[in-house]
């Protein structure tokens, strides 16, 4: 009996599937272009003239990031053009910190059976994402795996390049006792904290990702799925026109794991939790996973998203252009000297 032939179709794999996907996603990524980008996805690597004469002394500043458990809601609400966006800024909201400009990302989205509209969907939040950024997607990979992930799941990873001139580096160094620190609002929790957040409403709770919370305005599943705030074009008009000492991405670790990441060991940042106005659903899983206190600020950003310290003289015009950009800002803090010897977050 002579044996029927196999295809990599049979196997789970389908060629003609990913070949559809580029087609339809072309049209997005090419809305991020820059005029740095020569060449179109499709290839086997995305070409990106770096203009070098733009900088004295240009470095180069990566990051890569994925999106976590989030994912699950998007899966469970079955909403999947958002979580590009988280995806992006994870990545160019971490290379802000060091004052570079996010210049291009590439993303990879890995599934156990590819759907080209719902991988679709997903590449136009990354589009959307990179516009928010200013940077151009430029490449990417799409991984069909059968039998590695559930058919109706996927997983994405993210990775970013950006520009600094080494002599405007942002790193923290000259951070000294006086110095104020802003705290700038995030849009909700962003991507971090969703292992706890989703044992919160969904064990202790015991809601659907349809349900409403009384305080919320939207279903709690949507709610959560809020994108992450992409802070790059703010910071960047800051970085032209003020002295910007040390930034802090709140991501993992919240605000007292990630402030001192860009401090002297001789500081300590201040804190004065009751001095912004915190999104309600902080308040929600505090109260109902009867959370302490310090496991809320080192798990979850709280209702601030990036933390910038700025000299004390040019503080209040650095609030101003901040309201000018339309974003929610508030002094938070002011820096002092660590009695330890080691930079920390004292909540006060």
């Amino acid at each position: 009996m002579e044996n029927k032939s196999v295809t990599y179709k049979d196997a789970g794999v389908d060629i003609d599937a990913g070949n559809r996907l580029v087609d339809m996603i072309k049209p997005m990524v090419k809305s991020t272009s820059r005029p740095e980008v020569l060449t179109e996805i499709g290839g086997f690597g995305g070409l990106f003239s770096f203009q070098a004469d733009k900088y004295k002394k240009p470095t180069l500043v990566s990051a890569t990031d994925g999106v976590g458990t989030k994912l699950k809601l998007a899966f469970d609400t079955g909403k999947h053009d958002t979580v590009g966006i988280d995806l992006v800024a994870m990545c160019v909201n971490d290379i802000i910190v060091q004052g570079a400009e996010p210049l291009f990302f590439l993303d990879y989205l890995a599934t156990g059976k590819l759907s080209p509209e719902k991988a679709a969907t997903v590449v136009g939040g990354i589009a959307e994402g990179c516009r928010q950024a200013g940077c151009a997607l430029i490449g990417g990979e799409t991984a069909e795996m059968p039998g590695f992930y559930p058919d109706d799941e996927y997983d994405l990873a993210g990775f970013c390049v950006g520009a600094v001139d080494n002599d405007l580096i942002i790193n923290g160094s000259d951070v000294v006792a006086g110095d104020i620190i802003i705290g700038i609002g995030s849009s909700g929790l962003h991507s971090n904290g969703f292992s706890l957040a989703r044992k919160i409403f969904f064990d202790i709770m015991g809601l659907s990702v349809n349900d409403t919370v009384e305080g919320l305005e939207q279903p709690i599943g949507l709610e959560l799925l809020t994108p992450t705030k992409i802070y790059v074009k703010s910071v960047l008009n800051l970085i032209r026109d003020f002295k910007i000492k040390s930034i802090s991405h709140i991501t993992g670790g919240g605000i007292l794991e990630n402030i001192p990441r860009c401090l002297p060991q001789s500081c300590t940042a201040k804190i004065d939790p009751t001095s912004w106005d915190k999104p309600k659903i902080f308040d929600i899983m505090k109260k109902a996973g009867n959370i302490e206190e310090n496991e809320m600020y080192r798990t979850f950003n709280n209702g601030i998203g990036m933390v910038l310290v700025v000299p004390k003289e040019q503080h209040q015009d650095i609030m101003q252009r901040l309201r000018d950009l339309n974003e929610r800002a508030w002094v938070i803090g002011e820096i002092g000297t660590s009695n330890s010897g080691t930079s920390a977050v004292e909540l006060i």
